[in-house]
Protein backbone atom coordinates (compact mmCIF):
# COMPACT_ATOMS: atom_id res chain seq x y z
CA UNK A 1 0.00 0.00 0.00
CA UNK A 2 1.29 3.40 -0.46
CA UNK A 3 2.84 5.36 1.95
CA UNK A 4 0.97 9.09 3.06
CA UNK A 5 1.55 11.50 0.99
CA UNK A 6 1.30 15.08 1.50
CA UNK A 7 -0.88 17.71 0.25
CA UNK A 8 -0.40 21.80 -0.68
CA UNK A 9 -2.11 24.41 -2.20
CA UNK A 10 -0.98 27.02 -4.74
CA UNK A 11 -2.95 30.19 -5.71
CA UNK A 12 -1.82 33.98 -5.20
CA UNK A 13 -3.39 37.42 -4.64
CA UNK A 14 -5.18 38.20 -7.50
CA UNK A 15 -9.42 38.25 -8.74
CA UNK A 16 -10.65 35.35 -7.91
CA UNK A 17 -12.95 32.90 -10.88
CA UNK A 18 -14.51 36.67 -11.58
CA UNK A 19 -16.04 35.39 -14.52
CA UNK A 20 -17.72 31.92 -13.62
CA UNK A 21 -20.87 31.51 -11.72
CA UNK A 22 -19.36 30.32 -8.56
CA UNK A 23 -16.48 33.27 -8.25
CA UNK A 24 -17.30 36.25 -5.73
CA UNK A 25 -17.13 38.82 -9.00
CA UNK A 26 -13.07 40.03 -8.96
CA UNK A 27 -12.91 41.98 -5.39
CA UNK A 28 -12.84 42.71 -2.81
CA UNK A 29 -9.16 43.24 -2.39
CA UNK A 30 -9.61 42.81 2.06
CA UNK A 31 -7.72 39.05 1.74
CA UNK A 32 -10.93 37.27 3.32
CA UNK A 33 -12.14 34.94 0.69
CA UNK A 34 -8.53 34.03 0.32
CA UNK A 35 -8.11 33.74 4.29
CA UNK A 36 -11.26 31.51 3.96
CA UNK A 37 -9.45 29.56 1.88
CA UNK A 38 -6.98 28.50 4.29
CA UNK A 39 -9.01 28.01 6.80
CA UNK A 40 -10.66 24.70 4.42
CA UNK A 41 -7.22 23.92 3.42
CA UNK A 42 -6.44 23.55 6.95
CA UNK A 43 -9.85 21.40 7.83
CA UNK A 44 -8.57 19.30 5.41
CA UNK A 45 -4.96 19.07 7.01
CA UNK A 46 -3.28 20.28 3.99
CA UNK A 47 0.53 20.87 4.56
CA UNK A 48 0.70 24.13 3.61
CA UNK A 49 -0.66 26.98 1.11
CA UNK A 50 1.74 28.99 -1.26
CA UNK A 51 0.78 32.39 -2.50
CA UNK A 52 2.53 32.53 -6.02
CA UNK A 53 3.89 36.25 -6.81
CA UNK A 54 4.94 38.28 -10.02
CA UNK A 55 6.41 41.80 -9.79
CA UNK A 56 5.15 43.32 -12.89
CA UNK A 57 2.45 44.27 -15.32
CA UNK A 58 2.92 41.76 -18.54
CA UNK A 59 2.55 42.86 -21.81
CA UNK A 60 4.02 40.38 -23.95
CA UNK A 61 0.35 38.44 -25.21
CA UNK A 62 -0.80 40.79 -27.98
CA UNK A 63 2.50 43.20 -27.40
CA UNK A 64 0.58 45.38 -24.88
CA UNK A 65 -0.37 45.28 -21.76
CA UNK A 66 -4.21 44.94 -22.62
CA UNK A 67 -5.12 41.48 -23.10
CA UNK A 68 -3.29 40.90 -19.50
CA UNK A 69 -5.71 43.79 -17.79
CA UNK A 70 -8.79 42.80 -19.66
CA UNK A 71 -8.33 39.13 -19.04
CA UNK A 72 -7.52 39.98 -15.43
CA UNK A 73 -4.98 37.33 -15.90
CA UNK A 74 -1.61 37.86 -13.62
CA UNK A 75 -2.41 41.36 -13.37
CA UNK A 76 -3.74 42.43 -10.97
CA UNK A 77 -1.55 40.90 -8.15
CA UNK A 78 -1.49 42.26 -5.08
CA UNK A 79 1.37 41.58 -2.53
CA UNK A 80 2.00 38.09 -1.01
CA UNK A 81 3.16 39.14 2.37
CA UNK A 82 -0.06 40.81 4.22
CA UNK A 83 -2.09 38.15 2.44
CA UNK A 84 0.65 35.11 4.21
CA UNK A 85 -0.05 37.57 7.69
CA UNK A 86 -4.02 37.43 7.48
CA UNK A 87 -4.24 33.53 6.63
CA UNK A 88 -1.61 32.42 9.59
CA UNK A 89 -3.38 34.80 12.07
CA UNK A 90 -6.39 32.85 10.75
CA UNK A 91 -5.50 29.33 10.93
CA UNK A 92 -3.03 27.34 13.42
CA UNK A 93 -1.46 24.51 11.88
CA UNK A 94 -1.44 25.22 8.15
CA UNK A 95 1.91 26.20 6.83
CA UNK A 96 1.96 29.32 4.85
CA UNK A 97 4.14 30.04 2.46
CA UNK A 98 5.19 33.30 0.29
CA UNK A 99 6.96 34.15 -2.32
CA UNK A 100 9.71 36.28 -1.69
CA UNK A 101 11.99 37.14 -5.11
CA UNK A 102 15.90 37.10 -5.02
CA UNK A 103 15.54 40.01 -7.44
CA UNK A 104 13.12 42.11 -5.16
CA UNK A 105 14.39 42.01 -2.05
CA UNK A 106 18.28 42.20 -0.20
CA UNK A 107 18.96 39.12 1.50
CA UNK A 108 19.07 40.93 5.14
CA UNK A 109 15.12 42.21 4.63
CA UNK A 110 13.82 38.61 3.31
CA UNK A 111 15.95 37.05 6.23
CA UNK A 112 14.57 39.79 8.82
CA UNK A 113 10.79 39.50 7.25
CA UNK A 114 10.77 35.17 7.43
CA UNK A 115 11.90 35.27 10.84
CA UNK A 116 9.83 37.32 11.58
CA UNK A 117 7.10 35.92 9.76
CA UNK A 118 7.83 32.58 11.49
CA UNK A 119 7.34 33.83 14.59
CA UNK A 120 4.14 35.38 14.19
CA UNK A 121 2.75 31.86 12.88
CA UNK A 122 4.45 30.10 15.73
CA UNK A 123 6.50 28.21 13.42
CA UNK A 124 4.56 27.35 9.96
CA UNK A 125 6.28 29.90 7.93
CA UNK A 126 7.58 29.29 4.54
CA UNK A 127 9.86 31.08 1.68
CA UNK A 128 9.12 30.35 -1.61
CA UNK A 129 12.51 31.00 -3.49
CA UNK A 130 12.11 32.64 -7.09
CA UNK A 131 14.53 34.70 -8.81
CA UNK A 132 12.13 36.22 -10.96
CA UNK A 133 11.96 35.31 -14.59
CA UNK A 134 10.93 38.41 -16.73
CA UNK A 135 12.52 41.18 -18.02
CA UNK A 136 9.48 43.35 -16.86
CA UNK A 137 10.13 42.76 -13.65
CA UNK A 138 13.76 43.24 -13.58
CA UNK A 139 12.98 46.89 -14.95
CA UNK A 140 11.20 47.58 -11.67
CA UNK A 141 14.49 47.61 -9.87
CA UNK A 142 17.06 49.17 -11.64
CA UNK A 143 18.09 46.31 -13.90
CA UNK A 144 17.36 46.77 -18.58
CA UNK A 145 17.26 42.99 -18.45
CA UNK A 146 17.76 39.76 -16.66
CA UNK A 147 20.52 37.45 -16.19
CA UNK A 148 21.00 34.82 -17.95
CA UNK A 149 19.25 31.79 -16.39
CA UNK A 150 23.11 30.01 -14.96
CA UNK A 151 23.58 33.26 -13.52
CA UNK A 152 20.52 34.10 -11.57
CA UNK A 153 20.70 30.60 -10.29
CA UNK A 154 24.48 30.96 -9.34
CA UNK A 155 23.38 34.45 -7.48
CA UNK A 156 20.70 33.12 -6.08
CA UNK A 157 23.35 30.04 -4.42
CA UNK A 158 25.08 33.03 -2.72
CA UNK A 159 22.07 34.81 -1.87
CA UNK A 160 20.39 31.60 -0.05
CA UNK A 161 23.92 31.09 1.81
CA UNK A 162 23.41 34.48 3.10
CA UNK A 163 19.93 34.44 4.38
CA UNK A 164 21.33 30.97 5.75
CA UNK A 165 24.23 32.51 7.62
CA UNK A 166 21.76 35.85 9.01
CA UNK A 167 19.67 32.98 10.31
CA UNK A 168 22.37 31.27 12.09
CA UNK A 169 23.86 34.76 13.24
CA UNK A 170 21.90 34.08 16.70
CA UNK A 171 22.04 30.88 18.67
CA UNK A 172 18.93 28.93 19.24
CA UNK A 173 19.30 29.57 22.74
CA UNK A 174 20.44 33.24 22.75
CA UNK A 175 17.48 35.05 24.44
CA UNK A 176 17.54 34.10 27.87
CA UNK A 177 15.58 36.46 30.03
CA UNK A 178 16.79 36.36 32.90
CA UNK A 179 14.97 39.52 35.02
CA UNK A 180 17.14 38.91 37.93
CA UNK A 181 20.05 39.50 36.28
CA UNK A 182 18.67 42.29 33.80
CA UNK A 183 19.75 40.54 30.86
CA UNK A 184 17.43 39.66 27.29
CA UNK A 185 19.85 38.53 24.98
CA UNK A 186 23.17 36.80 26.07
CA UNK A 187 25.70 39.33 23.16
CA UNK A 188 28.32 36.39 22.92
CA UNK A 189 25.78 34.08 21.35
CA UNK A 190 24.80 37.02 18.26
CA UNK A 191 27.32 37.77 16.28
CA UNK A 192 27.99 39.34 12.58
CA UNK A 193 28.31 37.02 9.98
CA UNK A 194 30.71 39.58 7.57
CA UNK A 195 29.31 37.81 4.34
CA UNK A 196 31.66 38.82 1.19
CA UNK A 197 30.75 37.24 -2.18
CA UNK A 198 30.65 37.71 -5.64
CA UNK A 199 27.26 39.25 -5.76
CA UNK A 200 26.52 40.19 -2.03
CA UNK A 201 28.22 41.72 1.09
CA UNK A 202 26.28 41.30 4.14
CA UNK A 203 27.85 42.19 7.64
CA UNK A 204 24.64 40.77 9.91
CA UNK A 205 23.73 39.74 12.39
CA UNK A 206 20.12 39.91 12.11
CA UNK A 207 18.04 41.95 14.68
CA UNK A 208 15.40 39.68 15.52
CA UNK A 209 15.09 36.62 17.68
CA UNK A 210 15.64 33.04 16.56
CA UNK A 211 12.15 32.30 15.53
CA UNK A 212 10.21 28.72 16.09
CA UNK A 213 12.06 27.05 13.25
CA UNK A 214 15.23 28.98 13.84
CA UNK A 215 15.02 28.53 9.50
CA UNK A 216 11.67 28.75 7.98
CA UNK A 217 10.89 26.15 5.20
CA UNK A 218 12.36 26.62 1.90
CA UNK A 219 9.84 25.94 -1.30
CA UNK A 220 11.21 26.13 -4.74
CA UNK A 221 9.92 25.58 -8.40
CA UNK A 222 13.33 24.30 -10.51
CA UNK A 223 12.32 22.62 -13.58
CA UNK A 224 15.04 23.42 -15.84
CA UNK A 225 18.52 21.33 -15.27
CA UNK A 226 19.59 24.04 -13.71
CA UNK A 227 17.07 24.39 -11.45
CA UNK A 228 16.54 21.43 -10.40
CA UNK A 229 20.36 21.39 -8.43
CA UNK A 230 19.67 24.46 -6.91
CA UNK A 231 15.76 23.00 -5.53
CA UNK A 232 17.84 19.41 -4.81
CA UNK A 233 20.43 21.34 -2.58
CA UNK A 234 18.04 24.06 -0.83
CA UNK A 235 14.13 23.05 -0.92
CA UNK A 236 12.20 21.41 1.89
CA UNK A 237 9.75 20.94 -0.63
CA UNK A 238 9.91 21.49 -4.59
CA UNK A 239 7.04 22.36 -6.74
CA UNK A 240 7.05 20.18 -9.87
CA UNK A 241 5.44 19.74 -13.17
CA UNK A 242 5.92 16.81 -15.57
CA UNK A 243 4.64 14.97 -18.73
CA UNK A 244 2.66 12.23 -17.19
CA UNK A 245 3.85 9.44 -14.64
CA UNK A 246 6.87 8.59 -16.08
CA UNK A 247 7.85 12.23 -16.53
CA UNK A 248 6.54 12.62 -12.90
CA UNK A 249 9.45 10.06 -11.62
CA UNK A 250 11.82 10.89 -13.79
CA UNK A 251 11.75 14.58 -11.88
CA UNK A 252 11.49 13.45 -8.52
CA UNK A 253 14.30 10.77 -9.35
CA UNK A 254 16.81 13.56 -10.57
CA UNK A 255 16.28 16.06 -7.68
CA UNK A 256 17.23 13.26 -5.24
CA UNK A 257 20.17 12.72 -7.52
CA UNK A 258 20.96 16.02 -7.03
CA UNK A 259 20.09 15.96 -3.18
CA UNK A 260 22.35 12.78 -2.05
CA UNK A 261 25.32 14.50 -4.40
CA UNK A 262 24.99 17.85 -1.99
CA UNK A 263 25.36 15.78 1.13
CA UNK A 264 21.34 16.07 1.38
CA UNK A 265 19.46 12.95 2.77
CA UNK A 266 16.87 12.57 -0.23
CA UNK A 267 14.02 12.15 2.13
CA UNK A 268 14.33 15.57 3.20
CA UNK A 269 13.25 16.74 -0.28
CA UNK A 270 9.68 16.30 -0.98
CA UNK A 271 8.82 17.11 -4.21
CA UNK A 272 5.45 18.07 -5.37
CA UNK A 273 3.49 18.03 -8.40
CA UNK A 274 1.51 20.71 -9.57
CA UNK A 275 -1.89 18.92 -10.45
CA UNK A 276 -5.92 19.50 -11.43
CA UNK A 277 -7.95 17.59 -10.36
CA UNK A 278 -11.78 17.71 -11.47
CA UNK A 279 -14.31 16.49 -9.64
CA UNK A 280 -18.21 15.14 -10.11
CA UNK A 281 -20.89 13.56 -8.56
CA UNK A 282 -19.93 10.55 -11.47
CA UNK A 283 -17.21 10.33 -13.80
CA UNK A 284 -19.64 11.45 -16.65
CA UNK A 285 -20.51 14.50 -14.75
CA UNK A 286 -16.66 15.59 -14.42
CA UNK A 287 -15.45 15.01 -18.15
CA UNK A 288 -18.20 16.90 -19.51
CA UNK A 289 -17.12 19.47 -16.64
CA UNK A 290 -13.35 18.86 -17.97
CA UNK A 291 -14.33 19.05 -21.28
CA UNK A 292 -16.09 23.11 -21.25
CA UNK A 293 -13.44 24.52 -19.44
CA UNK A 294 -10.58 22.98 -21.45
CA UNK A 295 -12.66 23.90 -24.96
CA UNK A 296 -13.73 27.56 -24.06
CA UNK A 297 -12.46 30.47 -25.48
CA UNK A 298 -11.65 32.23 -22.49
CA UNK A 299 -9.56 28.70 -21.05
CA UNK A 300 -7.46 29.33 -24.15
CA UNK A 301 -6.74 32.47 -24.26
CA UNK A 302 -5.98 32.52 -20.04
CA UNK A 303 -3.65 29.79 -21.11
CA UNK A 304 -1.98 31.46 -23.40
CA UNK A 305 -1.73 35.20 -21.08
CA UNK A 306 -0.47 33.40 -18.55
CA UNK A 307 2.18 31.39 -20.32
CA UNK A 308 3.22 34.52 -22.61
CA UNK A 309 3.83 36.20 -18.62
CA UNK A 310 6.10 33.23 -18.01
CA UNK A 311 8.12 33.05 -21.47
CA UNK A 312 7.81 36.75 -22.54
CA UNK A 313 6.64 35.23 -25.96
CA UNK A 314 3.74 36.57 -27.66
CA UNK A 315 1.72 33.28 -28.45
CA UNK A 316 -1.13 35.40 -29.67
CA UNK A 317 0.79 35.72 -32.62
CA UNK A 318 0.46 32.28 -33.86
CA UNK A 319 -2.65 30.42 -35.10
CA UNK A 320 -4.42 28.36 -32.66
CA UNK A 321 -5.25 25.38 -35.30
CA UNK A 322 -1.54 24.92 -36.41
CA UNK A 323 1.86 23.68 -34.66
CA UNK A 324 4.00 25.74 -33.16
CA UNK A 325 6.33 27.12 -35.92
CA UNK A 326 9.88 25.98 -34.53
CA UNK A 327 11.30 25.05 -30.90
CA UNK A 328 11.11 28.20 -28.58
CA UNK A 329 13.50 29.24 -26.59
CA UNK A 330 13.23 31.81 -23.11
CA UNK A 331 15.20 33.11 -20.39
CA UNK A 332 12.41 33.13 -18.35
CA UNK A 333 10.06 29.50 -17.43
CA UNK A 334 11.93 27.20 -19.40
CA UNK A 335 9.92 24.50 -17.78
CA UNK A 336 6.37 25.55 -18.44
CA UNK A 337 7.53 26.56 -22.34
CA UNK A 338 8.84 22.72 -22.46
CA UNK A 339 5.94 21.46 -21.22
CA UNK A 340 3.50 23.22 -23.33
CA UNK A 341 5.44 22.05 -26.87
CA UNK A 342 5.92 18.98 -26.51
CA UNK A 343 7.72 18.98 -29.50
CA UNK A 344 6.98 16.34 -32.21
CA UNK A 345 3.58 15.73 -31.06
CA UNK A 346 1.79 17.32 -34.16
CA UNK A 347 -0.53 19.10 -31.82
CA UNK A 348 -2.02 21.87 -32.46
CA UNK A 349 -1.48 25.05 -30.28
CA UNK A 350 -5.29 25.05 -29.29
CA UNK A 351 -4.48 21.18 -28.51
CA UNK A 352 -1.64 21.74 -26.55
CA UNK A 353 -3.14 24.59 -24.34
CA UNK A 354 -5.83 21.95 -23.34
CA UNK A 355 -3.44 18.92 -22.98
CA UNK A 356 -2.62 20.11 -18.55
CA UNK A 357 -3.48 23.68 -19.76
CA UNK A 358 -0.54 24.35 -22.12
CA UNK A 359 1.95 22.68 -19.43
CA UNK A 360 1.23 25.06 -16.02
CA UNK A 361 0.64 22.03 -14.46
CA UNK A 362 1.03 18.02 -14.49
CA UNK A 363 0.00 16.13 -17.35
CA UNK A 364 -1.56 13.25 -15.42
CA UNK A 365 -5.31 12.71 -16.04
CA UNK A 366 -7.64 13.06 -12.34
CA UNK A 367 -11.09 13.43 -13.65
CA UNK A 368 -14.42 11.37 -11.94
CA UNK A 369 -15.42 10.90 -8.88
CA UNK A 370 -13.72 11.82 -5.69
CA UNK A 371 -13.28 7.95 -5.04
CA UNK A 372 -12.30 7.44 -8.72
CA UNK A 373 -9.76 10.66 -7.97
CA UNK A 374 -8.19 9.96 -5.15
CA UNK A 375 -7.90 6.03 -5.84
CA UNK A 376 -5.86 6.82 -9.03
CA UNK A 377 -3.77 9.75 -6.66
CA UNK A 378 -2.57 6.83 -4.59
CA UNK A 379 -2.03 4.65 -8.22
CA UNK A 380 0.40 7.38 -9.14
CA UNK A 381 2.20 8.07 -5.79
CA UNK A 382 2.67 4.40 -5.84
CA UNK A 383 4.29 4.32 -9.56
CA UNK A 384 6.32 7.54 -8.76
CA UNK A 385 7.75 6.90 -5.52
CA UNK A 386 6.01 9.50 -3.33
CA UNK A 387 6.52 12.84 -1.89
CA UNK A 388 2.33 14.55 -2.52
CA UNK A 389 0.83 16.56 -4.61
CA UNK A 390 -0.03 20.48 -5.22
CA UNK A 391 -3.17 20.98 -5.91
CA UNK A 392 -4.59 24.05 -8.06
CA UNK A 393 -6.29 25.14 -11.11
CA UNK A 394 -4.91 25.58 -14.55
CA UNK A 395 -4.18 29.14 -14.29
CA UNK A 396 -4.93 29.32 -9.98
CA UNK A 397 -8.28 31.02 -10.11
CA UNK A 398 -10.14 29.86 -7.66
CA UNK A 399 -13.80 29.66 -6.34
CA UNK A 400 -15.33 27.99 -3.26
CA UNK A 401 -17.12 25.35 -5.12
CA UNK A 402 -13.68 24.26 -6.42
CA UNK A 403 -12.61 24.21 -2.83
CA UNK A 404 -15.29 22.31 -1.69
CA UNK A 405 -14.91 19.90 -3.93
CA UNK A 406 -11.10 19.13 -3.32
CA UNK A 407 -11.61 19.44 1.02
CA UNK A 408 -15.08 18.04 1.46
CA UNK A 409 -14.58 15.36 -1.34
CA UNK A 410 -11.51 14.50 -2.54
CA UNK A 411 -9.62 14.70 0.64
CA UNK A 412 -11.88 12.77 2.87
CA UNK A 413 -11.71 9.93 -0.26
CA UNK A 414 -7.59 9.75 0.39
CA UNK A 415 -7.89 10.06 4.21
CA UNK A 416 -10.38 6.57 4.18
CA UNK A 417 -7.29 5.21 2.27
CA UNK A 418 -4.89 6.27 4.51
CA UNK A 419 -3.16 8.79 1.66
CA UNK A 420 -3.29 11.69 3.46
CA UNK A 421 -3.18 12.85 6.89
CA UNK A 422 -6.39 13.21 9.09
CA UNK A 423 -4.94 15.49 11.63
CA UNK A 424 -1.92 17.63 12.74
CA UNK A 425 0.61 16.58 14.92
CA UNK A 426 0.18 18.60 17.75
CA UNK A 427 3.02 21.35 18.20
CA UNK A 428 4.83 20.25 15.08
CA UNK A 429 6.27 22.87 12.60
CA UNK A 430 6.13 23.26 9.42
CA UNK A 431 9.41 21.36 8.67
CA UNK A 432 8.73 19.17 11.13
CA UNK A 433 5.62 18.45 9.47
CA UNK A 434 7.10 17.62 6.11
CA UNK A 435 9.48 15.33 7.44
CA UNK A 436 6.92 13.17 9.49
CA UNK A 437 6.46 11.35 6.42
Amino acid sequence: MTRKFHLACIFNFTPDDWQGPFGTGGSPWDGRFHTEVAQALERACFDYVIIEDKLMVPESYGGSTERALRQGMVVPKHDPVPLAVAMGLATSHLGIVATLSTLAYPPFMTARLASTMDSMLGGRFGWNIVTSAEDLAAQNFGLDKLPSRDVRYAMADEYVDVVRQLFASWDKDAVVLDREKGIYADHTKVRPIHFKGEHFSVRGPLNTVPSPQHRPAFVQAGASPRGRVFAARNADSVIAIANGVEGMKEFRDDVRKHAEAAGRDPDDVKVLFCVTPTLGETEQDARDKHERMISSPRFIHDVLAETSALTEIDFAQFDLDQPLPHRLQTNGEQGSLDQLQQWGSGKTLRELVMDAAGGLVSSVELIGTPDQVAQRMGEVMEEVGGDGFMLTTPVLRLNRHWVADVTDGLVPALQRRGLTRAAYTPGHTLRQNLAEF
